[in-house]
């Protein structure tokens, strides 16, 4: 076999190097990706708008504007695109609050005017996000028993926790009863949530902030009060 055919021969049996077709100088995975996205803000749309259980995957393709069977190379369901709209929203509404009380003073009172003020303002400003997360998100967790929901609010009650230690670092509290406290304080600002957005933001901010600083203010109350004792 001359040198000429062996390289030939090696160069027959080298695995080809797979190349993504481009299209509109994207790959196919980019597309992919384009078209989810389309999907994941049409959804954010339509659910926010409609409310979930009126929403079908359609209304959704119609929206972003793509066949029915792009929605199903990315998602299994309507529940999966929900899921995954709450879990983005959550992450935007949970870092404007963290990123507003870690650029307030230290003083624990303007923390806890910095941290509702920014919770509240972006459900204002983002009326369809407050309706996926405080309405939808809520009763599709009670009908359907969607753990990932139900896990994922479980981080508001860890965020409030950190949340209290970052105000009284030195509270002298067991774990545990700071954890059944984080939750109550959670539950308080969730219900009074959601009766807001229920009620289309009628109520003041001023008014609704007030209602929910009161608990955590007479918390920091009473914990100084125990501590100096």
């Amino acid at each position: 076999m001359t040198e000429q055919h062996k390289n030939f021969e090696e160069n027959q049996n080298k695995p080809a190097k797979t190349k993504e077709r481009q299209f509109k100088g994207l790959s196919l995975s980019e597309r992919k990706q384009a078209r989810r996205e389309k999907l994941i803000e049409a959804g954010i749309e339509a659910y926010g708008t409609h409310g979930f259980f009126a929403v079908t995957v359609k209304d959704i393709c119609n929206e972003a504007k793509l066949t029915e069977r792009y929605f199903y190379e990315s998602f299994k369901k309507s529940d999966e695109l929900f899921q995954t709209i709450f879990l983005k929203l959550i992450d935007q509404l949970q870092h404007n609050v963290m990123q507003a009380i870690m650029q307030a003073s230290t003083d624990p009172k303007k923390m806890i005017e910095a941290g509702l003020t920014a919770l509240l303002t972006t459900l204002k400003d983002n009326p369809r996000m407050a309706r996926i997360i405080y309405i939808d998100a809520m009763l599709v967790q009670e009908l359907h028993n969607q753990a990932t929901i139900h896990e994922t609010m479980l981080r508001f009650d860890r965020m409030i926790h950190a949340f209290v230690m970052l105000m009284m670092p030195n509270i002298n509290r067991s774990e545990r009863e700071i954890s059944m406290i984080s939750t109550g304080l959670n539950g308080y600002v969730t219900q009074i949530a959601i009766r807001w957005v229920v009620s289309g933001f009628k109520p003041s901010m001023e008014e609704v902030l007030s209602s929910c600083s009161v608990v955590f203010l007479a918390l920091l109350d009473t914990f100084s009060v125990k501590e100096k004792i």
